[in-house]
């Protein structure tokens, strides 16, 4: 069996870097704390940090008018795990200095107990998740049967 160790990056396609860079810098680097390990205007964005790595580069050629579809094959959303419930309160309050699309203000959820997370939008849509989850944050051993979320 291979125990993984985390994901090593996500590599996210935009319509325009130009026009991401500044919401992921602001994310990524100022909020975060991740270091940049690249940033080559309209090419590639790159952070590192928290043992996470998130790329944005841009759309091939005659796809940048193609619109994110978080229900299309492909990603749906990531979620980032903080450590506070405070930090997730903070985030909040950038994301809404920021002007960012806000889809779920704080708040806890059912996914597993303690649940705390918001639920927002880069500027094409693509939707991140950041939580808190008290302890090891594993859904208890004891349930049983398949999840069923509510739909976001």
């Amino acid at each position: 069996m291979i125990d993984p160790n985390g994901i090593a990056h996500i590599q996210l396609t935009v319509r325009d870097v130009a026009r991401s860079r500044p919401f992921y810098h602001r994310l990524l680097h100022e909020t975060f704390g991740m270091p940049i390990q690249y940033d080559i205007p309209g090419v590639v964005f790159y952070c590192i940090g928290g043992r996470t790595g998130i790329v944005i580069r841009p759309a091939a050629p005659g796809q940048a008018d193609t619109a994110f579809d978080q229900w299309r094959t492909g990603l749906h959303h990531f979620c980032f795990r903080l450590r506070s419930e405070a930090d997730i309160d903070t985030l909040h309050a950038v994301l809404v200095e920021m002007d960012a699309t806000i889809v779920r203000a704080p708040e806890t959820g059912p996914w597993a107990e303690g649940y705390y997370s918001v639920l927002f939008e880069d500027p094409d849509g693509i939707r991140i998740e950041a939580v808190f989850i008290p302890g090891v944050g594993n859904l208890p051993a004891a349930r049983q049967g398949p999840l069923t979320p509510p739909v976001s």
